[in-house]
């Protein structure tokens, strides 16, 4: 796929008898065939307290992942900022960067990546908790990458500057993502490139970015407007293979949608033998036709349609294909299967 550059979105799936170590296992071994297969960029997300979702630290992921990748730019999809002191976050990403210097990118988010108890517990820390500072965090960790770092003004009128890291040669790339008019506009009047979290919603999508291009406040760094939309894909050598392997994760958006208990991922066969009711039927359905599901090449003819329509030249996909009984469980089978077919395709 020549024409539109592909990129990973990873939420390290744990899936039913799998541990945390071997489902981060498996991930950083997809994230090695990202690299080989030509990905540009490979993303894991910031989810908490969910029993079938690994992904809880990007730094700590992306860290991982570095010295199994050589090529592909590694990032957060992103790191939840009001969970975090903005300090914290500019000198893990500062870190990254002289790990994987000219790789590393840092998506912020506004969402809190969890439920409420979740999220009192992260953000019980005073000021930098406060979700309402978002837009002047996301400045203050622009500025602790510079050389000349942030400056600290007191009350008295003295001054004292603080940097993320340093001697820094380099600096992460920020991006924002979002869902909501909010973010877009956001991102518009700080010149930051954005990313329309369209495999987790989809509702706004045109909006979204019609408010970005729309009132894009050119910055030095990013004289144009850029953004790049997610997609959740699966695909297999045939569609009913492609269908089987995408209705663990289509029950587990049910199960989200409908408030009920979350539990590890289903494999294809406890998903294909589960009791149906019409409440699940009906966001099954529903999240289905927002996903790209099929072959690689019909996957792949989606995935050009749908970057021609948005006018991107990136797509990110999430590969959320389920796992068979039999296959190992420190392995991404069908996620690693996804990723070849469409980017053969």
């Amino acid at each position: 796929m020549n024409d539109v550059a592909l990129s990973v979105l990873d939420l390290v799936p744990v899936r039913s008898g799998q541990t945390s170590a071997e489902a981060i296992a498996a991930s950083l071994a997809l994230a090695a065939t990202a690299d080989r297969l030509g990905y540009r960029r490979y993303w894991f997300a910031e989810h908490h307290n969910m029993p079938a979702v690994a992904s809880t630290t990007p730094p700590v992921l992306i860290a991982a992942a570095a010295p199994h990748t050589s090529r592909i730019r590694l990032g957060s999809g992103g790191v939840m900022l009001p969970n975090h002191a903005p300090l914290i976050v500019a000198e893990q990403f500062a870190a990254l960067e002289a790990i994987a210097p000219g790789r590393i990118d840092l998506g912020l988010g506004r969402a809190p990546g969890s439920d409420p108890v979740i999220t009192q517990l992260l953000r019980g820390s005073g000021t930098t908790s406060d979700v309402e500072q978002f837009p002047r965090h996301v400045q203050d960790i622009a500025a602790l990458f510079t050389a000349d770092g942030a400056t600290v003004r007191f009350t008295s009128g003295g001054e004292y500057t603080v940097r993320a890291t340093p001697a820094a040669t380099g600096v992460p790339e920020v991006w924002l993502l979002g869902s909501s008019d909010y973010s877009a506009q956001l991102a518009a009047s700080l010149g930051l490139p954005y990313v329309f979290a369209n495999h987790f919603s989809g509702q706004g999508l045109e909006r979204a970015l019609d408010l970005y291009r729309t009132n894009y406040r050119p910055s030095e760094e990013h004289p144009e407007p850029r953004t790049f939309l997610t997609v959740n894909a699966v695909a297999a050598p045939t569609a009913e293979e492609a269908e089987a392997r995408a209705l663990p994760q289509l029950r587990m958006m049910a199960r989200l949608r409908l408030n009920q208990p979350l539990v590890a991922l289903e494999t294809v066969e406890q998903a294909l033998a589960a009791e149906h009711d019409a409440a699940t039927d009906q966001v099954v359905q529903a999240a289905r036709s927002r996903w790209f599901v099929g072959t690689g090449e019909s996957v792949a003819a989606e995935v050009r349609s749908f970057a021609a329509t948005y006018g991107v030249d990136e797509v990110m996909l999430s590969p959320v294909a389920g796992a068979y009984d039999a296959e190992p469980k420190d392995s991404a089978a069908g996620r690693a299967q996804t990723l070849e077919l469409v980017a053969g395709a």
